[in-house]
């Protein structure tokens, strides 16, 4: 694990603690959202009229520092939906990444699409938040997990009736890639170098189960990547970087989904 991953897992820790003496388990099961019937990613990713795209929400970086904090996640998100997003992803993480649980809680009451919770899962106490505050879908990241960990997480999940994605960067993590994991993704970042190299989701692809949706992670900027990633059996495709780093990330994400489904119509 790198350095920043391992502060960054170190400091999660002591944040959820905290989190569980100011908000038991039991009030997080009384949550309006904890009863809410979530929506199928899976489903999404492959629906007709839809991009295959999951669209990112996030501030800052540790690599890239801040990227954009001056939108709002609610106008940002709801085009994000408008123009076509299979999905979203929102941030939770505040120290590292500009997000928070209000974020998610946004974006939940205007968009009817699922919405990944995007932060570093390390206790069961965060699963049920992440049902509690409106999400769909868990991110769970190998790196940072051991096998163990990632399969109790992903059945804690699917009780929930949450869907997991399992987040690799090497053939070695494939061996984490438990039976409750819905979809696998390949992250092109190097989490320890923090580089990205697209070929990485080409070289994997062929490695992860058949059973297991595949989405593609990271350095996506091109139309005609997604379309070769299709190609390669990838359905998903996580974009947030490319889009938020402009002034107007929803303007720029209902270009390049237009771009992409002319595209796809002229194949």
């Amino acid at each position: 694990m790198s350095n920043i991953l391992a502060e960054i897992v170190a400091q999660k820790h002591k944040e959820v603690a905290e989190r569980q003496t100011n908000r038991l388990v039991q009030d997080l099961e009384r949550a309006t959202l904890f009863n809410r019937k979530t929506l199928s990613l899976k489903s999404f990713l492959v629906a007709p009229t839809r991009t295959g795209i999951i669209a990112e929400f996030k501030r800052k970086s540790p690599s890239k520092g801040i990227i954009n904090d001056m939108v709002k996640v609610q106008t940002v998100t709801g085009a994000y939906n408008r123009f076509g997003a299979s999905g979203l992803s929102v941030l939770t993480d505040g120290p590292y990444f500009g997000g928070s649980i209000d974020d998610l809680i946004q974006a939940r009451e205007i968009n009817n699409i699922p919405i990944l919770r995007k932060d570093f899962i390390v206790d069961e106490y965060q699963i049920i938040e992440a049902k509690a505050i409106g999400a769909d879908v868990i991110l769970l990241i190998a790196e940072c997990l051991t096998k163990e960990q990632v399969a109790q997480f992903a059945k804690t999940a699917h009780d929930l009736d949450l869907e997991v994605l399992l987040e690799i960067h090497s053939a070695e993590q494939l061996d984490k890639v438990a039976k409750d994991v819905d979809l696998v993704g390949v992250n092109n970042r190097d989490l320890t170098t923090f580089t990205v190299d697209v070929n990485r989701s080409f070289e994997l692809a062929p490695l992860i189960p058949a059973d297991k949706v595949k989405v593609a992670e990271s350095g996506i900027t091109d139309v005609n990547v997604i379309i070769s990633l299709k190609k390669a059996g990838f359905d998903g495709f996580l974009i947030g970087e490319h889009f938020m780093k402009q002034s107007s990330p929803d303007k720029a994400f209902e270009r390049f989904a237009g771009d992409l489904q002319h595209q796809l119509a002229s194949l």
